[in-house]
């Protein structure tokens, strides 16, 4: 096993686009590592680096102590896991998953034990004499991850494996390549679209966009502490809701003017980013994510300056909770992160509210309590968690903490 090094490496190609700029990046050995962002950030230019399906532009990149550079993919100890399962069809599951080592002429009980120490890991071992044809996708996918496996590689690279399951399976697979990546402890770059199963798989995760990493931390940071609006806005699900607010004054603390609203703000958020204090009478990006919103019939007992007023645009019931689409009156974020990211997902919605929405009025998802009887086209009063605010300045697009950020904030 090796950690894996991303030294200011750099991917152009002949038509001068570069896909990935300047990578900075340190994958410890046995970490589980996450790359994620939007199609065509260069996540998976970068893993192909690693792989040595892609030349190196500049930089360098490390695998253990060794530069890797210049060495031919078969020969840097790495294993991947695609997409598109990749399997012979002529042959059983035993064979697929022996057939890398054979080639490799690797003794015949040297085999036998690795493919039987793989089924027995990944729950093949009453599937190994039947063909691919008789697995679902995610037995099939297990057979491709065993493959990989059975090679002992220094790392393993895994480039969207899950994309072609159903949604349940893929909620399934999540958890069992997870367990099986901490249980073997191999370096495991993991690429994906899908913000969900970063922040549920990955020691770590590295957002990237247009080339560059943006933000690289455990899951739980990148939720309370984006380091900025793009960071913000791709992770959560539903996305975060940014619009403009205007930091104020008020009873010796502050509030954020949203529209017609004041948002009183507490000694808890004002102590957890100080920075706030320089941009008393200054418009800023304020972003609420959906599960700090609440039908206040739910929550009667939130403040006055807690709440907003809107009218229910949309409901969707889904038994345990209910997401609710309003709008209040405020001036949603215009930001050119904001296009990108409601671009990405396809959200029209989001879209024709950023650039057709009508003056004065901001479209929000809040994620209520299944015991909310909202209905459309009725108004709404909702309380706020004012504890889980998140503010950005508008000009930097940068989360406003302590004064300072830095894109690979661990």
């Amino acid at each position: 096993m090796a950690g894996v090094t991303f030294d200011a490496v750099t991917k152009t190609y002949p038509d001068g686009t570069t896909a990935v700029n300047a990578m900075d990046l340190e994958i410890a050995d046995g970490e589980f590592m996450v790359l994620v962002g939007p199609s065509g950030c260069g996540k998976t230019t970068a893993l192909r680096m690693v792989a040595g399906l892609e030349e190196i532009s500049r930089g360098r990149l490390l695998i253990g102590e060794r530069v890797v550079n210049h060495v031919p993919s078969r020969d840097r100890d790495i294993a991947m896991v695609f997409q598109s399962y990749a399997l012979y069809p002529h042959l059983s599951v035993y064979e697929n998953i022996a057939f890398g080592l054979k080639i490799k002429k690797v003794p015949k009980d040297e085999i036998e034990r690795r493919v039987n120490e793989a089924a027995r890991i990944l729950g093949l071992e009453s599937f190994l004499k039947r063909k691919p044809r008789a697995l679902s996708g995610g037995q099939r996918q297990r057979v491709a991850m065993g493959r990989a496996i059975v090679r002992e590689p220094a790392a393993f690279l895994m480039d969207e494996p899950l994309s072609n399951l159903d949604a349940k399976l893929r909620v399934q697979m999540r958890a069992e390549i997870a367990g099986i990546q901490h249980q073997l402890g191999v370096t495991t770059i993991y690429v994906t679209h899908d913000q969900i199963e970063a922040m549920t798989m990955g020691d770590r995760v590295a957002v990237m966009r247009k080339g560059e990493l943006q933000q690289v931390a455990d899951p739980q940071t990148l939720y309370d502490r984006p380091v900025n609006l793009f960071v913000g806005g791709f992770i959560g699900s539903p996305a975060m809701n940014m619009v403009e607010a205007e930091l104020e004054q008020q009873n010796g603390g502050y509030a954020a003017k949203v529209g017609s609203h004041r948002i009183g703000l507490g000694a808890e958020t004002l102590d957890a980013r100080p920075a706030l204090a320089n941009y008393a009478g200054r418009t800023v990006v304020l972003g609420i994510r959906p599960e700090d919103l609440e039908d206040l019939t739910l929550s009667p007992d939130a403040a006055a300056d807690h709440r907003l007023k809107g009218r229910v645009d949309l409901t969707e019931a889904l038994g345990s909770e209910i997401m609710v689409h309003f709008s209040i009156e405020a001036t949603p974020a215009t930001t050119e992160e904001m296009r990108e990211l409601a671009k990405d997902v396809g959200d029209e919605r989001a879209m024709q509210q950023l650039e057709h929405g009508a003056p004065g009025t901001a479209g929000l998802v809040g994620r209520f309590g299944a015991r909310s009887r909202v209905r459309v086209g009725e108004p709404l009063e909702v309380a706020v968690d004012t504890r889980a605010l998140h503010f950005f300045d508008p000009e930097t697009g940068l989360g406003i903490y302590n004064g300072t950020s830095t894109k690979g904030a661990s």
